[in-house]
C-alpha cells in the first residue's frame, strides 16, 4: 500500500497507526507522482493516485469511495506563488514543482482559461528560493507549498494564489487532487482484503478528524508548523469522495479533454467477482453531473 509523504495525508493514516492496522500491510512512502507510477505499474496493490494519473489509467483501477485528498474551497497546500498578478504572466517563466501532475495541470488550466495567459513553463525541484531565481512564478504543492505560503512568500513580498480557491470560484465545485484506488487484478484476487482496507481507511479518517487537535499537536512536534496552523489545515482539507467530488472530477476531465471522467468505477458499485465488467448503475459519473 502506498503512502504520500505529505502532511495532507496524515489524517488518513494516523488512525491506522492507532488501531495497529499498519502492522498488516507493507507501506511504501513516496511523492504522489512516484506512488502513482508504482500503482499503475503494479508494484503497489492499493494506494493513492493523482487525479490525472487515475483518469489516464481508469481501465486498470477502481476508486475507493469516500476517501480522497481535495478541497471545497481553499486547499492551502497547492498554490501559485508569483512576483506579479496572474493575468500578467503571459510569456513569463513559470516553474512547475515536480511532485504532482494534477496540481500542475490545474494550474496550467486556470492560467490559460481563467486568466488568458500562456507562460513559458519548465519543471524543477519544488524549492521556492531556487524557483524564484529564474521564474516570475512557481507552482508548489504539499508541505513545500505550506512553507512557502505561510512563511517564505510573505517574507519575500510574493503573491500567493490558492489553486483550490481559484477552482471553486471558477466552477463552484470541489477539487480532488488524489484518490485512493485498487488495481482491478488485485481486487479480483483479494476482494475481502480490499474491502477491509477500505473500511480501515474510513475508520482512520473518522478517528483522526474526531481527534484532530491531538493529531495536530503530535504532528507539530516534528513539523515546522504549530498545532493551530495544522489543525486549521487538516480541517480545511476535504477527505471525501461523494457526488459533489465526483462532479468536480467530471468537470476537470471535461475541461482537460479526458473522457475517463465519465466512467469512474467505485469499489462498492461493481461486483467483487467481476471487476473487469462495466460499473453498476451509480458507479460512474457523467460530465453533466
Amino acid at each position: 500500500m502506498g503512502h504520500i509523504q505529505f502532511l495532507n495525508c496524515l489524517p488518513l493514516y494516523w488512525g491506522l497507526a492507532r488501531t495497529g492496522y499498519l502492522l498488516d500491510v507493507e507501506l511504501t512512502k513516496d511523492t504522489p507522482e512516484k506512488l502513482s507510477e508504482r500503482l499503475v505499474r503494479g508494484d503497489l496493490d492499493i494506494g493513492p493516485v493523482t487525479l490525472v494519473e487515475y483518469l489516464r489509467h481508469a481501465d486498470d483501477l477502481v476508486a475507493l469511495p469516500d476517501i480522497a485528498v481535495g478541497c471545497d474551497g481553499p486547499v492551502m497546500s497547492c498554490v501559485i506563488v508569483s512576483q506579479r498578478p496572474l493575468d500578467r504572466l503571459d510569456g513569463a517563466r513559470v516553474a512547475l514543482g515536480s511532485t504532482s501532475r494534477t496540481s500542475v495541470r490545474l494550474a496550467r488550466l486556470l492560467l490559460a482559461e481563467r486568466f488568458g495567459v500562456a507562460p513559458d513553463y519548465y519543471t524543477c525541484p519544488p524549492d521556492l528560493g531556487t524557483m524564484m531565481q529564474e521564474a516570475e512564478a512557481a507552482v508548489l504543492i504539499g508541505d513545500a507549498a505550506l512553507r512557502a505560503s505561510l512563511h517564505d512568500a510573505p517574507r519575500l513580498g510574493l503573491e500567493v494564489h490558492d489553486l483550490g480557491r481559484m477552482w471553486h470560484e471558477w466552477t463552484g465545485l470541489p477539487f480532488v487532487f488524489a484518490l485512493w484506488a485498487v488495481r482491478r487484478d488485485y481486487l479480483a484476487r483479494e476482494p475481502d482484503t480490499t474491502r477491509a482496507v477500505h473500511r480501515a481507511f474510513l475508520a482512520s479518517r473518522d478517528l483522526s478528524l474526531a481527534e484532530v487537535g491531538k493529531v495536530a499537536e503530535q504532528a507539530a512536534r516534528w513539523e515546522a508548523f504549530d498545532a493551530e496552523v495544522l489543525e486549521r489545515y487538516f480541517t480545511t482539507l476535504d477527505f471525501g469522495l461523494g457526488e459533489r467530488q465526483l462532479a468536480g472530477i467530471a468537470e476537470f476531465a471535461r475541461r482537460t479533454g479526458q473522457p475517463a471522467g465519465e466512467r469512474i468505477a467505485l469499489l462498492d458499485a461493481i461486483g467483487a467477482g467481476a471487476p473487469d465488467g462495466p460499473p453498476a448503475p451509480g458507479g460512474s459519473v457523467g460530465t453533466d453531473s
